[in-house]
């Protein structure tokens, strides 16, 4: 009886823990978080992270076009590039709350 009782007990806690993890991912997905790029070990940025993140970096740069995004970069909790309509690249560095940490100006060129 006792090891009947742990058995049920052990499968409600596994139980538990499956729909736990499975409804924290579904929700991280339907909540527009980073979507992984297969190229990238970094998460690339959608839904609303990828607006907000666009605006503010926009805003910084005065215009072009983002290009690329990233959440965890080494620098900052978010990496926003934009190509400038020059060709330059600039990566805007944002915190969690979408304030500039920091930017930097690319040499490369974007000839295409």
């Amino acid at each position: 009886m006792f090891r009947a009782r742990r058995t049920s007990i052990l499968i409600v806690i596994v139980g538990t823990l499956a729909m736990v993890f499975a409804g924290g991912a579904s929700s991280l997905t339907a909540t527009g978080s980073p979507a992984v790029r297969v190229d990238d070990a970094e998460p690339a940025l959608s839904g609303d992270l990828l607006t907000r993140a666009r605006e503010a970096a926009l805003a910084v740069t005065g215009g072009g076009r983002v290009t690329d995004s990233e959440a965890g970069d080494e620098d900052s909790f978010y990496e926003v590039q934009v190509t400038l309509q020059d060709g330059r690249h600039v990566d805007v560095q944002l915190d969690t709350a979408f304030r500039v940490v920091s930017r930097s100006n690319d040499a490369r060129r974007d000839d295409g």
